[in-house]
C-alpha cells in the first residue's frame, strides 16, 4: 500500500490465474490514480528483451541462464515513489533487517493509518498506511528511540524529510540523476541510493554497494569464492546495463552463501 499526495489508497493485487497476469482492486479516494499506476508496480513495462537475446545470454554463466529459464516471469516493479522506500531504506542501514523491521513496525502501527477499505475487503486488522512526509516529520525523537532507531538514522530520515517535495521529484528523472539527487543528502550513500532507486524506478542496474552480504554472495556465486566490493563491481562489469537483473537471477539460481565468520548483532538503542 501507498499513499498519493494528498489522497489515501490500497492495493489488492491477486493472480488472476498462472501466467495470466494480476488483477488489481484499488479503494479510496486515489484509487482511480492508483490503477493507472498499476501496471508499471508490477513491473508490466519492464523489459528484458535485451537481457533475453541469445548473444546477451551467450555471455552468462550457464546457472544464470538456467535461474532465468526457471522464471522468465520475473519483473522489476517501478513505483516512482521515492519517499515510500527512502525512509525504510535509511531505517536498514548498518542494522540487521530484524532491527529495522522491528523499528518501522513500531513506527508504522503507531502514527499510521488504517487504510481505505479495511473494513469491508478482509485486509489484516493490523495492517497500516505509512504516514505522509509531513506527519513522519511530527514525531518526537524520543518516539524514534523507543523503536530502536538511532539518532544518525533518525537525523538523517529528518533531513530528507526536510526536501520531502524535492525528493518527490526525482521519481520522474532517469535513476542515475535520481541516485545523484538522493545522495545529496547527508547520510544518504550509493547503498541507500540503489536501495531506492531499484524499487522507485525498478533500475535493472543498480547494485547496493556496502550491503552485508551482497558482495560475498556474488563472489561466491560467480567464482566460489567471497569478494570485497570493488572486486564485485568487476565481476559484474561485463553485464553493466543489466547489474540487478544479473544479481537477482544469482539469487534464484539456488545457490547459498555457507555462514562462517562474525555475524551483525542486533543492537538495543533504547536503553542508551
Amino acid at each position: 500500500m501507498v499513499r498519493i499526495p494528498h489522497r489515501r489508497w490500497a492495493y489488492d493485487f491477486a493472480d488472476a490465474a498462472e501466467h495470466a497476469g494480476v488483477q488489481v482492486t484499488a479503494f479510496g479516494p486515489g484509487a482511480d490514480a492508483a490503477l493507472a499506476l498499476a501496471p508499471s508496480m508490477a513491473g508490466a513495462d519492464d523489459d528484458w528483451s535485451e537481457f533475453d537475446s541469445a548473444s546477451f545470454q551467450a555471455l552468462l554463466p550457464e546457472h544464470v541462464q538456467l535461474a532465468r529459464r526457471r522464471h522468465p516471469g520475473l519483473r522489476l516493479p517501478r513505483s516512482r515513489r521515492i519517499m515510500d522506500t527512502l525512509i525504510p531504506a535509511i531505517l536498514e542501514q548498518k542494522v540487521t533487517g530484524k532491527e529495522a523491521f522491528s523499528g518501522y513496525r513500531r513506527l508504522i502501527f503507531k502514527y499510521g493509518s488504517i487504510p481505505p477499505g479495511a473494513d469491508s475487503t478482509g485486509f489484516p486488522a493490523q495492517l497500516r498506511l505509512a504516514p505522509r512526509p509531513e506527519e513522519w516529520a511530527l514525531i518526537p525523537s524520543w518516539e524514534w528511540h523507543r523503536a530502536g532507531v538511532g539518532p544518525q538514522r533518525s537525523d538523517t530520515i529528518m533531513r530528507a524529510l526536510k526536501r520531502a517535495p524535492g525528493l518527490a521529484r526525482l521519481g520522474e528523472l532517469n535513476a542515475i540523476d535520481a541516485a545523484k539527487g538522493l545522495m545529496s543528502i547527508s547520510g544518504i550513500g550509493p547503498w541507500t541510493a540503489a536501495e531506492v532507486t531499484q524499487s522507485s524506478h525498478g533500475d535493472p542496474d543498480s547494485v547496493s554497494v556496502g550491503d552485508y552480504h551482497l558482495a560475498g554472495f556474488v563472489g561466491i556465486a560467480l567464482t566460489g569464492n567471497p569478494v570485497d566490493d570493488s572486486a564485485m563491481m568487476e565481476l559484474l562489469e561485463p553485464w553493466r546495463g543489466h547489474r540487478q537483473r544479473v544479481v537477482r537471477m544469482l539469487y534464484l539460481s539456488g545457490i547459498i552463501k555457507e555462514r562462517h565468520g562474525p555475524r551483525m548483532s542486533v543492537r538495543d538503542y533504547r536503553n542508551i
